[in-house]
């Protein structure tokens, strides 16, 4: 990886680094012949993408198509699994994700996750939320993380159910509520990036709908990447879709051109159903 941060500056907040650009990009994060290889199992193939601000984007493809391992290389998720090696570029604001002097730590808390399974804390609902404030630094005050927690409850629209019992276990409430309640952790430490890997395959449609609706509100603040095997929902919640196959991008474009007038073939047999 590039070993340069170009104009990125630094804040202090509670004496860690973070690393934020003066330069506002309309394409916040972007990849250039990204490779990944797990051992000697090559999983990516050169991929290059520019992922447009406050949209959402779309990964799609089978399963085992590389696209949840490219979702994961935007935040260094890769970096825990044992044997991962990550070549290519990768930048948030034209920095350069893999220089070796930035905090990954700080830049989890600029590329907020949100996984497949819900995941809260066996903690309270209002831990959950102010955990990474907490850890960050972000608030000097109890007021301050309060406004913080109520927040992000308010925009993961999770306040009015829960209002009342900000005490009460994360792991407690519903699938879809604890979804919501994961987003809104990613929310409460100020990214500016959500990823999402199958954020719905494990809810109910009614639970799927709401989530699905609080993403199309989230994307006007927030860029947004989402991996999904339902293509309805690719089409649904996105304004950008890329096709994986094998562990390559094939086409990538606006979400209305790839499902009306894909330009490749294996883009075409996938949306038809003859691969998948």
């Amino acid at each position: 990886m590039d070993a340069t941060l170009g104009m990125a500056k630094t804040t202090e907040t509670a004496g860690a680094p973070l690393i934020q650009s003066e330069i506002n990009h309309a394409t916040p994060v972007r990849a250039r012949d990204v490779v990944v290889h797990y051992g000697t199992k090559q999983a990516l193939f050169g991929v290059s993408i520019d992922i447009p601000e406050r949209s959402v984007t779309a990964f799609i493809g089978p399963s085992g198509c590389g696209k949840s391992t490219f979702l994961r290389c935007i935040n260094r998720m890769n970096d825990t699994i044992v044997g991962c090696k990550v070549t290519g570029k990768i930048e948030l604001e034209g920095a350069d994700i893999y220089d070796p002097s930035l905090d990954v730590v700080e830049l989890r808390a600029r590329v907020g996750m949100v996984f497949q399974k819900p995941n809260p804390f066996p903690k309270s609902i209002y831990d959950n939320v102010a955990y990474g404030p907490k850890i960050h630094g972000l608030a000097q005050s109890k007021s301050a993380l309060d406004e913080i927690v109520h927040s992000s409850l308010r925009k993961a629209g999770l306040w009015n159910e829960v209002k009342d019992r900000l005490n009460e276990p994360g792991t407690g409430l519903s699938g879809g509520q604890q979804q919501r309640l994961c987003i809104a952790r990613a929310i409460a430490v100020g990214p500016e990036v959500i990823l999402m890997d199958e954020p719905c395959s494990a809810l109910d449609p009614i639970a799927t709908a709401i989530v699905e609706e609080l993403i199309d509100e989230l994307r006007e603040n927030y860029t947004i990447v989402i991996v999904t095997h339902s293509m309805q929902q690719a089409a649904r919640v996105s304004q950008k879709t890329a096709f994986f196959h094998l562990g390559k991008l094939i086409e990538e474009g606006k979400t209305e051109d790839i499902f009306t007038n894909p330009k490749h073939k294996q883009t075409q047999d996938y949306i038809t159903g003859r691969i998948g």
